[in-house]
């Protein structure tokens, strides 16, 4: 059952409405960020830095949103971030989020930290599907949860790189954040690793990440991952040039810019004003990806100006799993896919490939790329 009028919301909308169903500890979960949460509000704040030039009598009377990444020819440049712990929005979870990605023609990025597992959501809706994966410090798990990806059928392997140690989420210390006795992280089942620390003061997750993450992760760990999977690999958190540059001379086949959403270095930049500067440093090698504070279709139009080829969505499909379940991400989706169509045709830009950096206004303080 729903819990509003997936007809009338918008993504800010939905926010309240799955607010009212979550717990407390899930809800300020999902919506946290770091300590003061500065990161966290600059991402979605940066849009309204950018404004659009739209030029008239072009013919939109076809605008075509479709995108190819690695070999995958979506709908929209608009796919589903790895986002942990789904079955606390819904009891369907992973499941829902993916057969609602399949539907509208995109793809989700399913997360180690899920609460299905990955094989259970890639059978769940059959289509393309990548992996996100943390480094541990068994080497052995890690070469495990890659084999049961690729026996899954992921398409890609998401290495998230910013997570060396937990950020300081003041909001899972103050609920002391638990998974409920119902659920554990499903890819881990029959694991130790498929439970918090029993013995965890303040947050289970950051007690978690400090057992099992790698801390002392280099560049060397891109090297290993790409000896034992043939699959393409992503790096997740890219936010600097020289971190750019570095990715591709490793062999990474795309990049994502993102600061986890703002919950983990508090004060970071934020990827809309990172973007354009790591998308200078690779060049158009690889393509470039990027997440924080999507809500609306010209929030995408004003990245891929900025030379993202797609964005990815968290909370916006959180808000929607728990106000509806797979309606709710579906109707996610179709929000975001409609602005996206709309914004295009009234841009006078009939393709995603049609945008470039001179469909928006110069920002004081923010390096944009030459205009086409």
């Amino acid at each position: 059952m729903t819990t509003l009028d997936l007809k009338t919301a918008n993504c800010e909308a939905l926010e309240p409405a799955a607010r009212a169903v979550l717990s407390e500890a899930a809800y300020n979960y999902y919506a946290g960020g770091a300590e003061d949460e500065t990161t966290l509000r600059a991402n979605r704040a940066a849009f309204g830095r950018l404004y659009l030039r739209p030029r008239v009598l072009v013919d939109v009377g076809e605008v075509d949103t479709s995108v190819e990444i690695l070999g995958e020819r979506l709908s929209m440049p608009i796919l589903l971030a790895p986002t942990a712990f789904q079955r606390l929005a819904h009891p369907d979870g992973e499941k829902a989020s993916a057969r609602a990605a399949r539907a509208a023609g995109t793809l989700m990025v399913a997360s180690t930290l899920s609460t299905t597992s990955v094989g259970d959501t890639a059978a769940a809706a059959p289509g393309p599907l990548w992996f996100q994966l943390y480094v541990y410090r068994k080497r052995d798990i890690t070469r495990a949860l890659v084999e049961r990806a690729e026996a899954a059928g992921c398409t890609a392997i998401c290495l998230t790189v910013t997570v060396p140690v937990q950020g300081n989420r003041e909001r899972d210390t103050r609920t002391g954040f638990r998974l409920p006795p119902e659920l554990e992280m499903a890819n881990f089942a029959g694991m130790p690793q498929a439970a918090f620390p029993d013995d965890a003061a303040g947050s289970g997750l950051e007690a978690f990440i400090a057992r099992e993450f790698d801390p002392t992760l280099t560049w060397s760990a891109v090297d290993w991952l790409r000896s034992i999977t043939r699959l393409p690999i992503v790096l997740k958190g890219i936010v600097t040039p020289e971190d750019a540059a570095l990715a591709v001379e490793h062999g990474a086949d795309a990049v994502i810019v993102s600061n986890h959403g703002g919950r983990q270095l508090d004060c970071a930049e934020p990827t809309l004003l990172a973007l354009p500067r790591v998308a200078d440093a690779v060049a158009g090698r690889i393509p470039v990806l990027m997440d924080g504070g999507i809500r609306r279709g010209t929030d995408v139009v004003k990245a891929l100006a900025l030379g993202a080829r797609a964005v990815l969505v968290g909370r916006p499909v959180l808000w929607g799993l728990a106000a509806g379940g797979q309606p709710g991400v579906e109707r996610v989706l179709e929000m975001l896919g409609g602005e996206l169509r709309r914004t295009l045709a009234l841009l006078g830009r009939p393709s995603v490939s049609a945008v470039d950096a001179s469909a928006i206004t110069e920002i004081q303080g923010l390096v944009l790329p030459p205009r086409g």
